[in-house]
């Protein structure tokens, strides 16, 4: 679920108080994104999904990122209707919660 060793590079790269602000605004700006995908609106669905896509490859949620590229490449192909918005936000909580819960395991 969660890809511990990008986690850990990352953290090695920027450091500890960098890290706690990487991660504080990575919460940020999926939440808005997520909360967009909650009400069901599809209306940038591809865009949204690649957002986080990107955000999520970014602070290692592996199979969160991985929901979202599917997702995305179905909505480029015209099946945005299709996509399954419920699976992507209850992995995106999955993996909230278990990164939240073993980040201070991680040192």
């Amino acid at each position: 679920m969660i890809d511990w060793p990008r986690v850990k590079e990352l953290k090695d790269e920027i450091g500890p108080d960098d890290f706690g602000e990487v991660v504080e605004l990575f919460l940020e700006e999926v939440e808005e994104i997520i909360e967009k995908l909650r009400s069901d609106d599809r209306s940038q669905l591809e865009q949204d999904l690649h957002f986080l896509k990107g955000c999520a490859l970014n602070l290692g949620f592996d199979s969160f990122s991985k929901l979202c590229l599917s997702g995305e490449r179905q909505s480029a192909e015209g099946g945005a209707a299709q996509v399954d918005l419920p699976a992507i936000l209850d992995m995106f909580e999955a993996s909230k919660k278990c990164f939240l819960a073993d980040l201070p395991k991680l040192d």
